[in-house]
């Protein structure tokens, strides 16, 4: 009887939930979710026409802001927009925001450089190893952002996540720091063999 009585008030922990598969394939399916929205997102960024006076401006503001950035400046500025895609609810926001206006500012390239219309917008995201990475953290961010707000509106505490958010953090760091030396690397290579780079 007590064995009954205490399986009974038994209540999984956040241990448990990771080993099971629901819960796992769950976290899976929503990475991919949202790493398919923030696509299509910076896609429908894309699209849009920017006229050539703003183009020439966010260009100008572009290279002020490249000009001599290295590996840690790049990591710090995509923390800056990266790591706020964690915050229960808003990071979802922020996230969809973020990426329309990376696709916006594409746009604003091709306007400024018309041969740049010859490379798919979505070329950055998926052919550029550093590209690759920044999707990925930023997928990472977002999806956890709406599980999070998906409990917080369930009722259901969120205090036993901090282990695994934490967890997902350092791999979104990580992924952005490595992402920030590698495109450093790309332009450099790119500008000793005479190359332009569209970003």
């Amino acid at each position: 009887m007590r064995v009954l009585i205490k399986s009974a008030r038994y209540k999984p922990s956040n241990t448990d939930q990771l080993k099971n598969p629901v819960l796992g394939k769950k976290r899976v399916y929503t990475f991919f979710i949202f790493m398919g929205l923030f696509t299509l997102s910076y896609w429908i960024g894309s699209q849009f026409e920017v006229p050539q006076e703003d183009a020439e401006a966010f260009l100008e503001e572009f290279e002020e802001l490249i000009g001599d950035i290295d590996g840690p400046g790049i990591f710090f500025h995509n923390s800056v927009i990266g790591l706020p895609m964690f915050i229960p609810g808003f990071g979802v926001a922020w996230g969809f925001f973020t990426s329309w206006q990376t696709g916006y500012a594409f746009s604003a390239l091709v306007t400024v450089i018309p041969m740049l219309s010859e490379v798919p917008a979505l070329a950055l995201l998926y052919l550029s190893p550093f590209g690759m990475m920044e999707l990925v953290a930023y997928s990472i961010a977002m999806s956890r952002s709406y599980l999070l707000i998906h409990k917080i509106i369930k009722k259901i505490s969120i205090k036993d996540d901090y282990k695994i958010v934490g967890i997902e953090v350092g791999i979104a760091a990580g992924l952005l720091l490595a992402g920030g030396f590698l495109e450093v690397y790309m332009i450099e290579l790119a500008e000793q063999s005479g190359m332009e780079m569209p970003f």
